[in-house]
């Protein structure tokens, strides 16, 4: 495995970067994709689980991994939600404890940018860009058809399922998506049957988060 101890919400994460130009691209709802991914990750492992459509803890229950873990606690003293709750509520701190890990590892590396030329904003620049490629190959590897979905890696069908749920550009156009409806209700089945709630519940909020920001701009 190529990609050494690195979570899937930190490849997720990787995959919105566009390497060309070191920075991400055509990722807006990446939050909640990293949330997801964090949710596929303790689903996965039996941590949480569907219980009425009600995302349920193993109260007690830690992993030793930081963004893991910080969601478990915070699923365990909040108020019950579902699968899209979770992917929504807080979601930027889990995105930012994700690239602060990135950052450490070395894989991105913090700086200053401007808005418009004109305000200020924090940066994260792609430092391994051909380390990204390469996962990038491996996903799209995923969704061709050539291999069987029941045998390509657990961990690249959830990178798809998700890239594609939460509409990283970067690795799937609209088109892509539309074109690839096939493989990816059979890859989701690859990743195990917890993944089709939390991909349906990320596209839900994606698509609203898509549709208001079009409110918000008059288009």
């Amino acid at each position: 495995m190529p990609h050494g101890s690195l979570s899937v919400p930190a490849r997720l994460f990787l995959l919105a970067y566009d390497t060309g130009k070191g920075r991400i691209a055509g990722a807006p709802d990446l939050p909640l994709a990293v949330r997801a991914a964090v949710l596929a990750e303790l689903a996965g492992r039996e941590l949480v689980h569907d219980a009425d459509g009600i995302v349920t803890p193993v109260l007690g229950a830690r992993t030793g991994d930081a963004v893991l873990d910080q969601l478990l606690e915070l699923i365990e003293e909040s108020r019950p939600r579902k699968w899209r709750g979770w992917i929504t509520h807080r979601a930027r701190s889990t995105h930012a404890l994700v690239r602060q890990g990135l950052v450490a590892d070395g894989y991105l590396h913090p700086g200053r940018g401007r808005v418009l030329g004109l305000f200020p904003r924090a940066e994260h620049a792609l430092q391994r860009a051909g380390y990204v490629e390469v996962l990038r190959a491996e996903v799209l590897g995923a969704l061709a058809d050539r291999t069987p979905p029941d045998a390509v890696p657990r961990d690249d069908a959830t990178l798809a399922v998700l890239a594609a749920a939460g509409h990283l550009r970067t690795l799937l156009t609209p088109r892509d998506r539309r074109r690839r409806t096939a493989r990816l209700a059979a890859l989701t089945l690859t990743a195990g049957p917890h993944l089709p709630p939390i991909s349906r519940a990320l596209e839900s909020a994606v698509r609203s988060a898509e549709a208001a920001r079009s409110s918000g701009s008059g288009g």
